[in-house]
């Protein structure tokens, strides 16, 4: 199977992979929109977990990363639900993790046990641990596929990274025991400034962390009325919409209205509606240069100074006013 991906360009994938693929389970993930409910507010913002898995799976495999951990890679998002992390704001979990907390669950009931045993895999040993799998996972700060991904991703589709520079970053990417690193500051620099694009100007955009309050209040309400249930969120975004559209609950109709693309928000520290603080998230790749691998923010002070300004952010929250 010859895949095609608009970051890292064209390979050709083993048979396991392309079977994974076109299985139920990656196909609804077209469905499911990384930016949870953005794209409700803003119709560009429609970056899908597929896209995201693909690309995961992609960059393990440039990277020299090997067979299984490709897979682990492609599978690792595959039980995301509806509207990506906007279940974590339905139910206060403030670990963003909910969709890890089932991700056995959904990969016992699916497909995906019988394709890895046709090909002499073991499902438990490729998934139930993916901390052996340096290169798709590793803990903040680092650098792993599954952030670098979802970073250079999104910032390319809503037009904060050109391609020439993501080529340019990827370039100096290499694999250094076992852990992914830069060889140089200049990249490092780079992708600290578009990773915070990403978790602070993105995801907490006012707009986005309005589409994120309204919907979690909309599908908790639905919850409650019996609208929805739990295992309707294993199904993909827009059918949770539908169902909530053609329910007669007069409240949920009216939270549904005020999810579209002309809400207007603005942030504002002293006449707020939202007050919400996301998940701390912060970056500061190694550094593979003279032979030895260095953090860049024990070289660099503009690491350092990001880092500084965006973990007071994530403390400090945002404040959202609705217009």
């Amino acid at each position: 199977m010859i895949i095609s991906d608009y970051i890292y360009g064209e390979f050709e994938i083993e048979d396991v992979l392309a079977e994974l693929i076109s299985s139920k389970e990656m196909q609804r993930l077209k469905g499911i929109h990384q930016g949870g409910a953005s794209y409700l507010v803003n119709s560009r913002w429609n970056v899908t977990r597929y896209e995201h898995s693909v690309g995961v799976m992609l960059l393990i495999k440039q990277l020299g990363g090997s067979l299984e951990e490709q897979i682990a890679g492609l599978l690792h998002d595959v039980s995301h639900t509806a509207f990506s992390h906007v279940i974590d704001f339905v139910f206060e979990n403030k670990a963003e993790d909910y969709h890890e907390e089932i991700f056995m669950d959904v990969i016992r009931n699916s497909e995906i046990p019988i394709i890895l045993r046709k090909y002499n895999y073991n499902y438990e040993y490729l998934l139930l641990n993916t901390a052996k799998w340096n290169i798709l996972e590793q803990p903040a700060p680092e650098l792993c596929a599954d952030r670098v991904d979802y970073t250079l991703r999104d910032m390319y589709v809503y037009g904060q990274a050109s391609l020439e520079d993501i080529e340019k970053f990827l370039n100096d990417m290499i694999i250094y025991q076992g852990q992914m690193c830069l060889q140089s500051i200049e990249s490092a620099e780079w992708f600290v400034k578009t990773y915070y694009q990403e978790v602070l100007d993105f995801f907490m955009n006012p707009l986005n962390i309005y589409a994120y309050d309204k919907l979690a209040q909309t599908l908790k309400l639905s919850l409650e009325k019996k609208i929805i249930t739990l295992a309707d969120f294993l199904k993909e975004d827009n059918e949770l919409i539908e169902r909530m559209k053609s329910s007669n609950e007069r409240q949920v109709q009216s939270l549904l209205k005020q999810l579209h693309p002309d809400v207007k928000v603005r942030v504002d520290q002293k006449e707020f509606d939202i007050h919400q603080k996301n998940k701390t998230r912060l970056i500061d790749p190694l550094l593979y240069l003279h032979n030895r691998l260095i953090r860049a923010s024990e070289i660099s002070d503009d690491v350092r100074k990001m880092n500084v300004a965006a973990k007071e952010k994530f403390q400090q929250g945002i404040y959202v006013k609705i217009l």
